[in-house]
């Protein structure tokens, strides 16, 4: 298992991505409506907020279960806002 600083700057850096991909889109797109690609901004931090408290929450018995996870659901949420993006 990655150690819990890399986990936090992989959360980081992959929502980053995510949301600066949305700005991408909106400045390509600058004549469509920007309410979908703000809700995916929206999400992409609420998953962020959730993830990292995950991460700090010391208070679980098994640390190591819950970093994967913390990791597993990082990916699968990951992949289900970029699907969002690409159906912009």
């Amino acid at each position: 298992m990655a150690n819990i600083r890399d986990l936090k700057k992989d959360i980081n850096y992959v929502l980053g991505d995510i949301i600066e991909e949305v700005y991408v889109w909106e400045l390509l797109n600058p004549k469509a409506d920007t309410k979908k690609s703000e809700a995916i901004i929206d999400e992409a931090i609420e998953v962020f907020d959730d993830l990292i408290a995950k991460v700090n929450d010391r208070s679980v018995e098994d640390r190591a279960a819950q970093m994967k996870a913390v990791n597993k659901t990082l990916e699968d949420r990951g992949r289900k806002l970029i699907e969002k993006i690409n159906k912009l």
